[in-house]
């Protein structure tokens, strides 16, 4: 069976369509949630170090604000597209839903390869972004966030940027920024540890052990470096990583913190030593282990390779890494899969923590952060598993129906429909 090339933003109006018809809903929240209520298309010129000027894509998408403003990270990567930025923020609308955090799904991006830029043209980059978006960016419209290829810094230089395009100095406006610069303890940390720990409750309602269980990851960025760190620090032996340079394999679990500080230095895990041998990395998807945790980018779960993977669990570190058809697959297969919009909400998680801090001036320790972050998604996955228990679906549509539910609650309130 082969799978037609996959858009992102069908494999979400999919998602969406099949849980509102799970719940029933009225014809009109579908047709509300399909597509994004507004999207942007920005050109950023760019002074290269060189002296020449180029421009660059940007995108931003704002899906809905029904239950709060909009909430969504920016990406900066050379496949960027507009459906991709749609796509992923719809799935933000339903991973607030899910953690009942009072917002909406955003999302933007940028088409560039940042490993190809110097530290200056970031930054230009980044504040020409932030200028381009201004009239449509607040700390009570859309707030921004780090995701692929953007971090800490830029986010601090966007604020700086928005204060000097709106002439409002609004801290709230970007979450996911320096400690030392209106951060919050424990944001960084927050999307790994989030998974680390939901990947642990789904492993005991199978009845298995986290510290007894080989793992293989996928991705070893941001994401995936604080999921292996936590893991590591539950118990679970990751003998197999994989990201875009290599695949390594270690029988007696990789050293976690030696690889963590290859991969910050390199910013790559190929030419790391602690391992026993290499294999192609596209592979890490069918390693034999018990969990499998996909932590790097969408569409890497296909009917190309479902029916070979032989994990009894999967925990979805990326936004839509598995498509509609290899969900139906692991569905039949008997595989529990946990779903993004659960599983990795513990970024924007922290990032509202972050925000609600900004607005009161106010800073909680990285204890009171984590402790938060934990039982927030304690919470939401019991109430997922047990409506997913009460009506025979997957984690995913229980996930979506509850999110779906709390959006179109708040949009029958507001009079949309």
């Amino acid at each position: 069976m082969k799978e037609k090339n996959v858009n992102v933003l069908e494999t979400a109006q999919k998602q969406v369509k099949q849980a509102c018809d799970k719940l029933a809903t009225d014809p009109a929240v579908y047709e509300i949630l399909k597509n994004s209520m507004r999207t942007l298309e920005v050109s950023i010129p760019v002074r290269m170090d060189d002296g020449s000027v180029k421009s660059f894509i940007g995108y931003r998408a704002q899906h809905n604000d029904a239950i709060g403003p909009f909430k969504g990270g920016v990406r900066f990567h050379q496949n960027v597209n507009m459906d991709e930025v749609k796509a992923l923020a719809t799935w933000m609308t339903f991973k607030c839903g899910v953690m009942g955090v009072p917002y909406g799904g955003g999302k933007g991006g940028v088409i560039v390869d940042p490993f190809q830029l110097s530290e200056g043209e970031m930054e230009r980059l980044a504040r020409g972004y932030a200028r381009a978006v201004a009239p449509i960016v607040g700390e009570k419209i859309d707030i921004p966030a780090p995701d692929v290829g953007t971090n800490g810094q830029l986010m601090a230089w966007m604020v700086d940027e928005h204060h000097k395009t709106t002439g409002k100095f609004e801290p709230g406006a970007y979450t996911g920024k320096p400690v030392s610069f209106y951060g919050s303890l424990a944001r960084t940390e927050a999307t790994g540890y989030g998974i680390a720990n939901i990947a642990k409750n789904a492993a005991e309602k199978l009845g298995m052990d986290i510290s007894k269980s080989t793992i293989a990851l996928q991705g070893f960025g941001n994401v995936g470096s604080f999921t292996a760190k936590y893991i590591d620090e539950l118990g679970g032996k990751i003998v197999a990583v994989a990201d875009h340079t290599a695949g390594l394999y270690n029988s007696q679990g990789f050293d976690i913190p030696a690889l963590a500080e290859y991969a910050r230095e390199h910013r790559c895990i190929k030419g790391f030593t602690g391992y026993e041998s290499e294999f192609p990395k596209e592979e890490i998807i069918t390693y034999d282990v018990d969990i499998l945790l996909p932590c790097a980018l969408e569409n890497v779960i296909t009917v190309n390779n479902a029916n070979d993977i032989k994990a009894k669990l999967i925990t979805e570190g990326a936004n839509g890494p598995t498509t509609i058809e290899a969900d139906e697959i692991l569905n039949k297969r008997g595989i529990l899969v946990v779903p993004d919009i659960l599983a990795n909400a513990g970024g924007v998680t922290v990032s509202y923590f972050e925000w609600v801090q900004n607005l009161m001036r106010y800073s909680w320790t990285f204890d009171e952060v984590q402790q938060k972050q934990e039982d927030s998604m304690l919470k939401a996955f019991n109430d997922i598993w047990n409506l997913k228990e009460e009506h025979g679906v997957s984690m995913r549509m229980a996930a979506y129906m509850m999110a779906i539910k709390r959006v179109a609650d708040a949009m029958k309130l507001r009079g949309w429909y």
